[in-house]
Order: structure tokens, then sequence, then C-alpha cells
């Protein structure tokens, strides 16, 4: 079934494309600081949270794909999360000759307390929002969402 689609003003699609932007780079200054909190890099705790999304251990040049890094930056990224307890190192039980990196178990648990805030913010920005507008947020940011998973998963090219 295809959803109905409605015509885009070049006044819209440039107000939109211009929220986002703006959200990102937001995001970004919001994530380097949390990630300074927890005594890492932008780029360390960007990887540390991909590595919680995947939900299972990946190998480093996986790692490297889905993140545009080099494989020896990639050694530098895990070496410093492995220093710091979030992530180890363990061999791929189906091809002994593999290594794989995991979270270790509680590891995000340690860092709950600092995303306290933006969650407070989060509930108090949601309540300005019906339960019908928040619905259509939540379908539009899933559909984003989507469109960059299968971006970065997939290791495409944005269109």
């Amino acid at each position: 079934m295809t959803e109905k689609t409605y015509p885009v003003t070049e006044d819209e699609l440039f107000r939109f494309a211009e929220l986002g932007r703006a959200g990102s780079t937001f995001t970004v200054l919001r994530h380097a600081r949390i990630a300074e909190r927890m005594g890492l890099s932008g780029t360390d705790h960007k990887t540390f949270d991909l590595l919680l999304q995947v939900g299972g251990p990946l190998t480093a040049g996986r790692i490297a794909g889905l993140t545009g890094l080099s494989t020896g930056a990639v050694t530098g990224v895990v070496d410093r999360l492995e220093k710091v307890g979030l992530v180890r190192r363990v061999r791929d039980p189906e091809d002994r000759r593999k290594v794989l990196v995991e979270v270790v178990p509680g590891a995000a648990d340690r860092f709950a307390p600092l995303f306290e805030p933006a969650f407070g913010a989060l509930r108090d920005l949601l309540a300005q929002f019906s339960p019908a507008d928040r619905k259509v947020i939540e379908r539009y940011q899933n559909v984003i969402l989507e469109q960059l998973r299968a971006e970065v998963m997939g290791n495409s090219r944005p269109a």
C-alpha cells in the first residue's frame, strides 16, 4: 500500500532543511558536552552509542564501515573505550580468528544520569503538544530515522 503524498513548496523544503540542519548541529554539540563529561571524545561517545544501538558485537571493520573512520582510527577508539571499561574485545564464537567488540554489560547505566536533564526537557517539550500532534511528530521522526539508518547501515550515499 502506497501512502498518499502531498506537494511540498520550495519554501517548506527550505524551512525543514534549515530546521534539520540546526537541530543536527545543536544535537552534536550537546553530545560533545556529554562526551566530555564521560571523559570521551565525541567520536568515541557516538561509536559507543552505535554499538549500543546495534545491539550486538561488531568487528572493527564493520565499525569502520558504519562510522566512516579508518580501521586504524577505529582501533584507537576501541582502545579508549576499552580503557574506560565500556567495551571489550572478544573472539567470534563462529570464527575464532575474528575479534568482535562488544559493550560491557551495565556500561551504559554508568552514564544514565548525564542524560536525565535531556529527558526532563523532552518531557516538558512534548507536554506542549496534544497526543495527536505527538503521533505525527513521532511518525516524522521515525521516517527520518529509517532513512538515516538505511543510509548508514547500508553504507549508501545520501540521495
